[in-house]
């Protein structure tokens, strides 16, 4: 059997609010709770439980996802329209762009959580070492 990424644990301060934050904008669904995990599948399988957690104990996270063009455009449209605040770069210092990394479209948003969101269009490229 290969080793394939099945499921990580995201903290936010509530866990509801946080999956479906993210469902909304990547256009997915969110699934029934299990004990104290509130999942978010993604089409290869990975779900993120999001778990409630004080607010002390949350240490900012980064995620990022593939997503079609026609899925970005999407996101994109979602996000606009909530009124996320959205940036090109992921040190926020491009905000309200989006980048053309690796001949892609990409953008960096925060959830609810605190946690670093990111969808691309196209998987970055790093050459050989």
């Amino acid at each position: 059997m290969s080793v394939e990424l099945n499921h990580t644990i995201v903290h936010s301060r509530d866990n509801r609010e946080s999956a479906a934050f993210l469902a909304h904008v990547l256009g997915l669904e969110v699934g029934t709770a299990w004990g104290p995990f509130v999942p978010v599948g993604t089409a290869n399988g990975v779900t993120l439980d999001f778990a409630a957690v004080p607010a002390e104990s949350i240490v900012m996270q980064h995620y990022a996802f593939l997503v079609s063009d026609d899925e970005f455009d999407a996101a994109f449209e979602r996000i606009t329209r909530a009124g996320i605040t959205y940036f090109a770069d992921p040190q926020g210092r491009r905000p309200g762009e989006i980048n053309h990394h690796h001949g892609g479209r990409g953008l960096y948003f925060m959830d609810p959580a605190g946690h670093g969101m990111e969808i691309i269009t196209r998987p970055y490229e790093f050459p050989e070492q």
